[in-house]
Order: C-alpha cells, then sequence, then structure tokens
C-alpha cells in the first residue's frame, strides 16, 4: 500500500464537495463574506440559475493585491487569529475554505480595490490554479465572479437540477442573509432582470413585508423576552393562519440562519389545540446567547448550532409564544354548527297580543285495540286520521249519527287502501336510502355478509389516483373551470416550482397561470377539487407543499410518483360527501377503479364488519 500526499488542486476538490454543493451554495458563502467585509450594498446576479454565472458585489473594504491572492489559498481567513477567537464567532465565514473550494470547482474572477487605493487588482483563478493578476481601475469593494460551475468535475455538474429548481434554492439563501439585515441594500437579478430591490428598511417588521408581502406581516404577532441565557424577539404567525407547508419558518442566532428540530418542536407545543394537526403558521425567531455558550462549527455549511444551555432556551422560547399568544387572545373559539338550521324570526310584544298563543287539542279513541284489523282502525272509525285534508282538525261524530264500529265489517274499500299503502313503500326504497354517513368521514352500507365501512378520504385519493394515472398517460385532464378567476400569492421562492412544473400541472388538470413575479392565477382546478374563492385560497399552500417534494424515485416509478402526491392532495380538498347519493356515487367510483381495498401508499379504504360480529356485540 502506498500512502502518499494529495495535491492541493485534489484536496480542495474533495473539499468543494462539501462547501459547494450546488449554485445556491456559491451565492451564500460570497454574500456572507460581503456582509463580514462592512458592505451596506450588496447585488447577487446569476445567469441560467449560477450554471454559466454567478457574480457577487459589495461596497465592502475591499482587498489588496496581495490579500486578493491569498484568499484563495485553503484556511485563509481574517475572522479568527487564535483559539479564543474560535470559542467566540460573530462572523459568518471563519474557516477559510470557501473561496478555496469555489475555486476548485469553477473559474473564479476577483476584481477588488480598498478605499484608500487609487486602483485595484483583477485575480484570475481555476481548477485551484492562480492564472493572473493585474492592476485594473474598479470600485471600492469586491466583484466576484464565477463561471463555468462544475466544469472539471462532470459528475457534479450532472446532478445539478433543472434552471428553475436551482433558482428556488439561490432565492432561498438570499431571503435567509436578507432576513438578518434589513440595513443592507440588496439586489438580485436573474438572467438580466430584478427578482428582488430591496432600499435599507428602518425595522425588520418592513424587510418582511418587502420580502414576502403584507399578507405574512399582517397574520403575526411580536414576541420578546430578555433573560440571563438567551434574548428573544421576532415574530410568529397567528393561529388561523397556519399552512401544512413549511414555507417562512426561520431561526436566527446572533444574526446567522440555522436549522433546529428541537426549538422547532418548542414553537410547535406553544401552539399546541390552537391549530389543525399538520399545520404551522410562519414564524421569525431572533436569538441573541454569548457566543461562548455555542458552536457554530459543526457542519462545512454552518447551518447547524449547538447550545450548552438548549433546554432553557427551549422552554424560555415555549413561554415567549405561549405568552404572546395569550396576549393576543388566540384561543379556542366556540363555532356553532348553523347550517341547515331554520331561521327562527324574533316576533314583536304586539304580534304576540295579537296572535295569542292557543293549546291544540287532541282526541283520541279511548277503544282503539290495536290487536283488531291488523292494527289499522277500521273505516267508519272517526278516529281513522287526526288529521284532515290540508291539515284541518277532523272532527269526530257524536251522537246517534256515529257509526257502531263493531257491527261495521271491512268492506273491499279498506282492505284496497291497505293494500295500495303497503304497495306504495314496499320494495320502493332506493339504494342510497340505505347509507349512512359519519361525520363526513365515513359510509356505512348494509352489505350481503354484514356492514361496510368506507374511509371516504382514501376512497377519493383511490379515485384520484388512477384518474391522475390515465390523465399522465393519455394526456387528456378534466379540468372544472372557476367562476372567476383567483389570483394568490405564492411568493417570488415558490413561483419557480410553478413554472418548473407547468406542463405536468397542466396534464392533471390545473390551470394556473403565473402573474407577476410573486402570484399566480387560478382558472381551473382538477374534476372532484372545491372552485370557491376561499377553498382555491388554501389549496394552492397544499400545492406549493406538493410541488417541494424532493422525492426522486426510478423512472418506472416517477409516474406512479406523481399521481399519487396529487391524488393525496386532491383527497385533502375535495367536494365533501353529504348526502346518500353522493355516497352511493363514490362506492360507485370507488368499485370501478382496480384496487378497491387500498390507497396507492398501502393505508387500508374500507373493511366489512361481519354480521355474526355485530351479535357478538350483543350478545
Amino acid at each position: 500500500m502506498d500512502i502518499r500526499i494529495l495535491p492541493s488542486n485534489i484536496a480542495n476538490m474533495i473539499a468543494a464537495g462539501e462547501v459547494v454543493q450546488r449554485p445556491a451554495s456559491v451565492v451564500k458563502e460570497l454574500m456572507e463574506n460581503a456582509v463580514d467585509a462592512g458592505a451596506d450594498t450588496i447585488t447577487v446576479a446569476v445567469q441560467d440559475a449560477g450554471r454559466t454565472l454567478i457574480q457577487v458585489m459589495d461596497n465592502g473594504c475591499g482587498m489588496t493585491p496581495d490579500e486578493a491572492v491569498v484568499c484563495f489559498e485553503r484556511h485563509a481567513t481574517s475572522k479568527i487569529a487564535s483559539v479564543e477567537d474560535l470559542a467566540a464567532i460573530q462572523t459568518f465565514g471563519f474557516r477559510g475554505e470557501a473561496l478555496a473550494s469555489i475555486a476548485a470547482v469553477a473559474e473564479v474572477t476577483l476584481k477588488t480595490r480598498r478605499e484608500e487605493d487609487e486602483v485595484g487588482c483583477e485575480v484570475v483563478f481555476a481548477d485551484s490554479r492562480h492564472l493572473s493578476t493585474r492592476e485594473i481601475s474598479t470600485p471600492r469593494g469586491a466583484n466576484f465572479a464565477v463561471r463555468n460551475l462544475f466544469y472539471n468535475v462532470p459528475a457534479r455538474r450532472k446532478f445539478i437540477k433543472s434552471d428553475n429548481v436551482e433558482m428556488k434554492h439561490i432565492v432561498s439563501e438570499f431571503l435567509r442573509i436578507a432576513l438578518t439585515r434589513p440595513e443592507l441594500n440588496l439586489t438580485l437579478t436573474s438572467n438580466g432582470r430584478d427578482v428582488y430591490v430591496l432600499k435599507k428598511a428602518n425595522s425588520l417588521k418592513f424587510r418582511i413585508q418587502d420580502l414576502l408581502g403584507s399578507t405574512v406581516v399582517n397574520s403575526v404577532v411580536d414576541i420578546s423576552t430578555d433573560t440571563s441565557v438567551v434574548s428573544i424577539s421576532g415574530y410568529v404567525g397567528r393561529p388561523d393562519s397556519a399552512r401544512k407547508n413549511q414555507g417562512n419558518q426561520y431561526f436566527f442566532v446572533n444574526g446567522r440562519y440555522f436549522r433546529s428540530p428541537y426549538l422547532h418542536k418548542a414553537v410547535a407545543n406553544a401552539y399546541s389545540n390552537l391549530v389543525p394537526d399538520g399545520t404551522m403558521p410562519s414564524y421569525f425567531i431572533y436569538l441573541e446567547v454569548d457566543p461562548h455558550t455555542m458552536d457554530v462549527n459543526i457542519s462545512p455549511t454552518k447551518t447547524e448550532v449547538k447550545f450548552e444551555e438548549d433546554n432553557v432556551i427551549f422552554q424560555t422560547l415555549y413561554a415567549c409564544i405561549k405568552e404572546a399568544l395569550g396576549k393576543n387572545s388566540f384561543g379556542d373559539a366556540i363555532d356553532f354548527d348553523r347550517e341547515g338550521a331554520p331561521e327562527i324570526p324574533v316576533l314583536s310584544r304586539k304580534y304576540q297580543e295579537s296572535h295569542p298563543v292557543t293549546e291544540p287539542g287532541i282526541s283520541y279513541d279511548p277503544e282503539y285495540n290495536p290487536f283488531k284489523n291488523d292494527g289499522f282502525p277500521s273505516e267508519a272509525s272517526p278516529y281513522s286520521n287526526t288529521i284532515g285534508y290540508q291539515g284541518m282538525p277532523y272532527q269526530p261524530v257524536h251522537g246517534k249519527d256515529a257509526p257502531d264500529e263493531f257491527a261495521v265489517e271491512r268492506n273491499s274499500f279498506a282492505v284496497d287502501r291497505r293494500d295500495d299503502y303497503g304497495k306504495l313503500f314496499e320494495e320502493k326504497i332506493l339504494p342510497s336510502t340505505q347509507i349512512l354517513i359519519l361525520k363526513g368521514r365515513y359510509i356505512f352500507m348494509p352489505v350481503k355478509s354484514g356492514v361496510m365501512i368506507v374511509n371516504i378520504r382514501r376512497a377519493v385519493e383511490r379515485i384520484m389516483y388512477e384518474s391522475n394515472l390515465k390523465a399522465l398517460a393519455m394526456e387528456k385532464p378534466v379540468t372544472q373551470p372557476v367562476l372567476f378567476p383567483v389570483s394568490v400569492r405564492v411568493g417570488v421562492e415558490n413561483m419557480y416550482l410553478f413554472t418548473e412544473h407547468r406542463g405536468m400541472l397542466k396534464k392533471l388538470g390545473f390551470d394556473i397561470v403565473p402573474q407577476g413575479d410573486d402570484s399566480v392565477t387560478v382558472n381551473g382546478v382538477p374534476e372532484g377539487f372545491p372552485t370557491g374563492q376561499d377553498k382555491i385560497g388554501k389549496m394552492i399552500p397544499d400545492l406549493v407543499l406538493a410541488l417541494s417534494d424532493d422525492h426522486v424515485s426510478s423512472a418506472d416509478n416517477m409516474l406512479s410518483s406523481v399521481a399519487g402526491r396529487f391524488a393525496r392532495l386532491g383527497a385533502v380538498n375535495s367536494v365533501p360527501v353529504r348526502t346518500p347519493a353522493e355516497a352511493q356515487r363514490l362506492i360507485d367510483d370507488l368499485f370501478s377503479c382496480e384496487n378497491t381495498e387500498f390507497t396507492e401508499s398501502g393505508r387500508r379504504i374500507m373493511t366489512v364488519l361481519p354480521e355474526d360480529d355485530l351479535l357478538k356485540m350483543f350478545n
């Protein structure tokens, strides 16, 4: 076995695999360096979602020609100089690996100048090699141009996704920097078109409005607390704004974005019993802790943070959010179901005086024997009917004109009327009237062996799954137009999802057209989806969640995966089943499917409760 030291360019390429995963990683590293350099204006320009060009320009402190060359060496950094500095990091970058990793897998040109220098310099690197340095005239600050990312690593370049997907990730990284620095002027352009042009904001709330719109800002409340361990500030969403998608949920510590499933659970616990299961409002939570009590050197991407007293932070965050929700009176409200209830008029006192209430008179036959005449009163009985024609009370006959019920024989007329009564209802019950719908979730229907129970949502999911399969394979979607087009704001980040999957959405029956930079217009939805404006507004976040699914399957299973994903979306947003006739139609559609017992994901749709088991319950 021969042991050798790897050449620097190969070592840098290996390190680049951890730091530079996609074009968005380059944007993140260069923007963070610009912030650390003290810039107050940063411009990011990309072409072809970063494949061709990623350019980041700032007006920071700049570098000398020697520093411009050294900064591309591995572990070259101006952020730390001792072990003590490493224990109290307050800047974005400190590893000194970002520029070396980028220069290992791309062609990089750096133009930079300090304020006190008359001229600047241009440095060119490619494949971790310094190609040239020359003096140029350039504004103060730094201008990084990264071209042909992964040009020398074809295997990595092959794994770059489509432009829309990569652009979505670039926007995400841009937002994370913008949300930590409202005092900066930030611009993002794609292929020469402005995506964001952000001026310096007076407060964080104004920056959130500039990025995400007034709808998000109007649905959040302030949180604030200060303890010896952690200071917490920011905004959390109102419970009624909870959605299923995971967008607009951010944690920051000392101005740095990080992910934390542990602290996310604290937020979820604070909203317990206030939001439906599987949903979560937006939140923008900023933590300030002593840098000596946390470690940001966990992963190369620096998105994980370890706290010394994470349990105290968990409890403090939970209590802070709970207090904010309580102050704003966000609790469970009593919701009376008035659908189908009759309107009770309020009558004035004068009406009651002019229309006195009288008790109705009740007449009955004290000598009626239900065991005679097969339980029917005789035709001659004055009590054969207590309600006359058109609701007039029947007046019994007394005295000598009263018939003797014991002397009257059952004539043919009476027999015929009873026979007609039986013919009217016997064998005339429609199948749908034998169906019971329980709370809009289950269908109970008698079958030969007992009682069949059908899960409505799963039945709809199965029906839509097979319908989606046919639509995707045959390209014959069934679209039901909405009465009025519905405009929904989805944000710049999610707009790339709709652009990326426009063809697939059309095949499934969605008629959705991009409108501007951050909104879509819904003109039609697949058959079975609700068409009301409010329903569509609530459906779009679920659609974003389905489109955001990064699940990768084989080519053979891709069709099934897409059909199943949107079948689950359709089942959640389907028109509810309320009447026996609708339930019967659903059962008919279910039994026309190839598989009537299980959904695409393997969950049971229906079961039969045998009659023998029913009998055992009552023994």
